[in-house]
């Protein structure tokens, strides 16, 4: 091997271990944990009491969760206006907040499907985290076609009923298929996750001391024994749940995002939204996993070994990337309303810039295009 120091032959053993120490990949889990001290650190989380901090995150978010059915009262009793629907604004303030979640609930499924396909190992540390996090945003994210109808009485149009009821969906509508979408990914996206739990499910099982809280975890983990036959069908069929739910998640985001852009609205009339749904939810995702994983890494000292830095910079490379193909897209959308010559496409753009939103166009500019350019320095 030549290198800077010379032939290998002529290398001092000082300088051979520092080239090794530079080759070598940095550890995922630190200090040298073995499997019993992993499976301790993590379970005592579960088996143990909450600690103070848990316990007041969770109050204050249960009060501040007490607003909703306010809010849904005055919403339905108001109507639709107070979301700021008018003539040539058909979606208002219901539609950011369906994006929001429907993007960040894509990521997680996505995200965690994909590091498993392509075999990374510091999958392991944020996989349960991203796919926890898709549920729960789907699960806000359905809300919002509930109550986009306006008539919530009616929201039984949106699911299947049977041919002899003679109701006769409206297969164009939009609205229909987002429930669909996001009907088939939070199925899929529940199986992926509980499938992904089962083998942990049982190691609770087997350290249970209690009789019911044993007989719960053996139903849940469907009698898992750990045995080699098990293991074989359980990876064969994890792998296919990822690749089911990579296509669905690409298909399912393309699907919401082709919802806007066969409308014939300035500014939503782009082809450009499938592949900028796709990077805006894995730049998002990752950003919400980093949200939720630092403070908890925080929270319970064991788990520093487990949530490294290697892990953060790898997340923080991934939004580096994701960041600046988002910038591409919003940069794409300028220049297509300029290259088209449409009065109405240019006049939407720079009224985002120069009107009334500026503040927040610019600050959607910083905080996702700007602000992850930092990533490019370690410190």
């Amino acid at each position: 091997m030549i290198s800077k120091f010379g032939p290998e032959k002529n290398l001092s053993e000082e300088k051979k271990a520092l080239l090794l120490e530079q080759l070598e990949r940095p550890p995922l889990v630190l200090n040298k944990r073995n499997y019993g001290w992993l499976t301790e650190a993590i379970c005592s989380i579960v088996e143990k009491p909450a600690k103070l901090e848990w316990w007041i995150a969770f109050i204050l978010s249960f009060l501040l969760s007490l607003l909703l059915p306010l809010t849904i009262v005055y919403f339905i009793s108001t109507g639709l206006g107070v979301w700021g629907l008018n003539s040539p604004v058909f979606w208002g303030l219901a539609i950011l907040n369906f994006v929001f979640w429907i993007e960040i609930g894509h990521a997680g499924t996505l995200i965690s499907a994909i590091l498993l396909l392509t075999r990374q190992k510091w999958r392991n540390s944020v996989n349960r985290a991203a796919e926890a996090m898709t549920i729960f945003s789907v699960l806000c994210a359905a809300v919002f076609p509930l109550f986009h109808i306006g008539r919530q009485w009616m929201f039984w149009y949106l699911v299947p009923v049977p041919e002899s009821y003679a109701v006769w969906q409206n297969f164009r509508a939009a609205l229909l298929w987002d429930e669909f979408a996001v009907g088939t990914y939070f199925t899929v996206s529940c199986l992926f996750w509980y499938f992904g739990l089962i083998p942990d499910i049982a190691v609770l099982r087997d350290r249970a001391e209690k009789g019911w809280k044993k007989r719960l975890y053996h139903i849940l983990c469907w009698g898992w024994s750990g045995s080699a036959a098990e293991w074989h069908n359980y990876e064969l069929g994890y792998l296919c749940l990822g690749g089911i739910a990579t296509i669905l998640v690409v298909s399912v985001a393309s699907v919401v995002s082709t919802d806007f852009a066969t409308t014939i609205l300035p500014g939503w009339h782009e082809t450009i939204f499938p592949p900028d749904f796709i990077t805006g939810a894995i730049f998002s995702g990752f950003a919400m996993i980093a949200t939720l994983l630092i403070p908890l890494r925080a929270l319970y000292p064991q788990l520093k070994d487990v949530i490294t830095p290697k892990h953060i910079d790898n997340m923080a490379r991934i939004m580096l990337a994701t960041g600046s193909m988002v910038g591409y897209s919003y940069i794409i959308e300028l220049f297509v309303a300029w290259y088209s010559a449409n009065v109405y496409e240019k006049y939407l753009f720079l009224n985002r810039i120069f009107g009334p939103y500026a503040v927040a166009y610019f600050l959607m500019f910083g905080f996702n295009v700007f602000l992850p350019q930092l990533f490019w320095w370690k410190k």
